[in-house]
Order: structure tokens, then sequence, then C-alpha cells
């Protein structure tokens, strides 16, 4: 039913705002004001339902995958990680700390190859890789083999979610892409219940063949799937009719403006320039973007990774606390789906996350200086909905004000890359000595998401003036550019 409803809704968004930029299409031509015929609104919904349901899956399969790498370390170490490979407190969080790194180091160049080596082979081949990294992870005896294979995890691992946002903004307009990226990204809030329960059954079965339980959390199997699976585009994929994979790719050729079209009306062939790289990583609104994402992740990966020890600390049993775990990520889940919606319904991005944030703001003000067993628990219902709620809008955010397909894959790929250095954050502000208060963690993260909600407010004040600008001629040297500098591509906020 969602992605009925987004087909209905995105349609008439994607139509107004080609009215407004004139470059509205019916039947090849541009700048009308007639609205599509019924059969091409009845082919466009069928397009739109039949991707979503197969690409859609196979998308959230991955980052499923991905996210439990991520999270499930942390299930590991209360089910004896630490004690198995002889790890003090300090080794386990250095082993997190690396993984981050090679992480943040693989996100750019990865999505600067995505396009010249497909889709279809490329985010197959890194889960393939990943997958393989941490099957080893589950063989590891000692700090050095922990280490290693971390740092190894990372550089397989991250290139997959800013691949991800750059294949979804040329398989959808830019009208359709905050719902897709909100429905594939409730995987992560899925996956943390998912990672409990799935660490509460491993716990279970104990030593088996030499490996203990937690040795068992690491087993990852998709990239196979999704190479079979997976199209390289709309114009290619095979779960279209000829007529259909036409309409589709004609509906993204109308989705750009009309200066970056040829004289026959095809999108303009856009070969790799440093220059357009420079202008991603230089783009004011890359560095608000991602230092608002910074705060965010430094609370999600925080929460992530230790909410299973938190939950332990305030009285539970290390089971107790993987089945604890599992209920605010399913609320979370739910709530990111409808607040994308409403995203994409308002056309607002950063206005949103104004809103979403402020439940986790109160949820860690309230954590960190209540000694409730009841009511902190009670808090990561509204502090995983705030983190997790605004995620898909700030991903969608950078992608829809960034024209060029290199710099949307620098600007996606930047914007994840400062972001994740919240990973940093989250490893080192929850040592055990502290817990089960953590009153310094919550604080640090609590201090984080303030800076988040202004850096949302800057960039969304920043993109207001640039539209007040363009709309009284200041970009008019621009015009015909083609891309986001243009006088007709308005920004959104």
């Amino acid at each position: 039913m969602a992605a009925i409803y987004a087909s209905e809704q995105e349609e008439e968004m994607f139509r107004s705002d080609s009215d407004e930029k004139g470059v509205g299409t019916i039947n090849g031509q541009r700048g009308g004001n007639d609205a599509m015929t019924k059969e091409r609104q009845a082919m466009a919904r069928r397009i739109l339902l039949k991707t979503d349901f197969r690409v859609l899956p196979i998308l959230a399969l991955l980052f499923l995958c991905s996210f439990l790498d991520r999270t499930n370390v942390g299930n590991a170490k209360i089910l004896g990680l630490e004690t198995d490979l002889g790890l003090n407190d300090h080794q386990y969080h250095n082993g997190l700390t690396v993984f981050y790194a090679t992480y943040i180091a693989s996100e750019l160049p990865s999505n600067l190859v995505l396009k010249k080596v497909s889709p279809r082979i490329w985010l197959p081949a890194i889960t393939v890789a990943w997958g393989i990294v941490a099957m080893c992870l589950g063989f590891v005896q000692n700090y050095a083999g922990f280490v290693i294979v971390r740092a190894f995890l990372g550089a397989t691992e991250g290139g997959l979610l800013p691949g991800i946002v750059l294949y979804l903004s040329n398989m959808y307009t830019r009208g359709e892409m905050a719902l897709r990226i909100g429905l594939f990204y409730t995987t992560a809030s899925l996956s943390g219940a998912f990672g409990g329960l799935l660490a509460r059954g491993l716990s279970a079965i104990g030593t088996r063949g030499n490996l203990t339980g937690w040795r068992w959390i690491f087993t990852v199997v998709a990239g196979i799937i999704a190479y079979l699976l997976l199209p390289n585009g709309v114009d290619t994929a095979s779960y279209l009719s000829p007529e259909e994979r036409l309409h589709a790719a004609q509906r993204l050729v109308d989705d750009k403006p009309a200066k970056d079209l040829d004289e026959n009306g095809a999108v303009r062939k856009e070969s790799f320039q440093w220059s357009e790289v420079w202008r991603g990583i230089l783009s004011l609104q890359t560095w608000l973007s991602a230092s608002a994402y910074f705060g965010i992740l430094s609370g999600l990966y925080s929460f992530g990774l230790f909410i299973p020890t938190i939950i332990q600390g305030m009285g539970y049993t290390a089971n107790e606390a993987q089945l604890w775990s599992v209920i605010p990520y399913a609320v979370a889940a739910v709530l990111t789906v409808v607040v994308s919606i409403i995203s994409d319904r308002l056309r607002l991005r950063g206005t949103i996350m104004l809103f979403t944030l402020l439940p986790a703001i109160i949820g860690y003000a309230v954590i960190a200086n209540i000694s409730s067993s009841q009511v902190k628990y009670g808090m990561t219902f509204i502090m995983a909905t705030g983190l997790y709620s605004g995620v898909p809008c700030i991903l969608v955010w950078i992608s829809n004000n960034s024209a060029g397909h290199y710099k949307r894959a620098t600007t996606t790929a930047l914007q994840l890359a400062i972001a994740n250095c919240g990973g940093f954050v989250a490893t080192f502000i929850y040592p055990d000595a502290e817990g089960p208060q953590f009153y310094r963690g919550h604080s640090v993260v609590l201090g984080l998401i303030v800076f988040a909600w202004f850096m949302v407010l800057f960039n969304v004040l920043y993109c207001a003036k640039i539209n007040r600008d363009k709309a009284k001629g200041l970009y008019n040297r621009y015009a015909g550019y083609g891309d986001d500098r243009d006088p007709d591509f308005k920004m959104v906020l």
C-alpha cells in the first residue's frame, strides 16, 4: 500500500515541480501544462510499483546485512567476544575505530567508480567481499586478528550506502526518492530488532564445532542474489516490458532540466571531470548537511552499539537485554516510513528534520539525568524514533540539491564520509566503567544532536537564500549550465 500511495502522490509532485520549472513533458514536448493521460499515469504507477518490489527488497537485504555487521559487534561483546579473544576495553574500542577509519576512506572512491563498473556488478561485489571478511571474523583468535579483519570489513563495506543512494537517484525522479530511501533505510531499525533476536538465539546455541555463540553472528550471505536480480537501470530492467522500459527511461529524461539535454532531447553524456568533484567538495550544503548527519550518526551508532549493554546495566541479564532491545527499533522503523511519506507529500527535507530531532534531544536530556530503569527504557523509544526518522530526509536532501552525476556522487559520498566520523565518537563515549548511568556519553550525544539541529536550520536558511537569489536574477550567468546552479533549478528546503 505504501508503494502504491507513494506512486500516486509522487507522480503528482513530479508534475507540479516540472511545470514550475518549465520542464514538464507530455508525449515528448517540454514546457507544457497539459496533464499526463490516464494511460501514461497508469503505466508510471506500474513502473514504480514493479521497481519498488524488485529493487527495494534487494537493497534492503544488502543494507540489513551491512547494519547487522556494524551493530552485532555490540551484541557479541556481551556474549563473550572480549573474553574469547582476551581483549580489554581499550583494545575492543580500537577494533571499532579502525573499522570506521577504513569505512570512511572507501566511500568517495567507491561512488566515483560505481558508474564505470556498473551498479549490478559493483554493489554485489563489495557485498560478497565483506561477507567473506565477516565470516573470517568468526575465526579470529586474538587482538591482532580482530583489528585486521575489522579494517578489511570497513574497507569493503563503506561503499554500500552512498552507492545505494546514488543508484536510486538514477532509478527514480527527484520527487520519488525520499520514501524509497525511507523504506530501505527502515531495515536499519529492523536490523536492530533482528540483531537482538538473532543474538538471543545464537547465545542459546552455545559452543558448536569449536565456535562459541558470538562467532555465529558474523555469517553474511547476500551478494549473489543481488547480482542475479538487481538491474543496472530502468532502461535494461528485465522485469519491465519493452514499452515500460522506454517510458521509464523517458521519465528520467523528463526529470532533467531542459538545458541538460542535447538537440535530440536526449540526456547529455556526462564524462568524468575533476571540476565536478571539487564543486561537490566545496559546496556549503555538503558541509552543513554532513555536519548535521555527523551529530545524528554519533547518537545512532552509539545507540546501536551499546543499547544491549545499557539495558543490561539497568538490571537485565544478557539474554533479556537482547530481547528488550528489539521493541524501540521496531517502533522507529514504522515512524521512519511515516516521516518519509510526510516529507515527500510536503516536499520538505530539512524543515521536517527540525521537528524529528526534538524527541531525540528530549530523550537524551532525560536519560542522562534519571536513575529509574523504567524511565530510561521508555526514553529509548523516542531516542530511536528521533534519530532514525530524520535520516531519509537528510540523505535525499543533498541528492535532491545536487545536479550532475559526478557532483551528486561526490556530495552523497562526502556527506556520508564526514557523518560516519560519528562512529569514532560512538566507540569511546560509553566505556563500561561509566555504566549504567553513562552520564558523559549521553551528554556528549545530546550536545551533538543539538548541534545537528542548528546545522539543519542553517542549511534550510541557506537553500532558501539561494532560491531567493535565483528569483532575483543573481544566478542568470549560469543559465544553460543544466546543473544545480541553473536559475531553473530550485533548491529543496
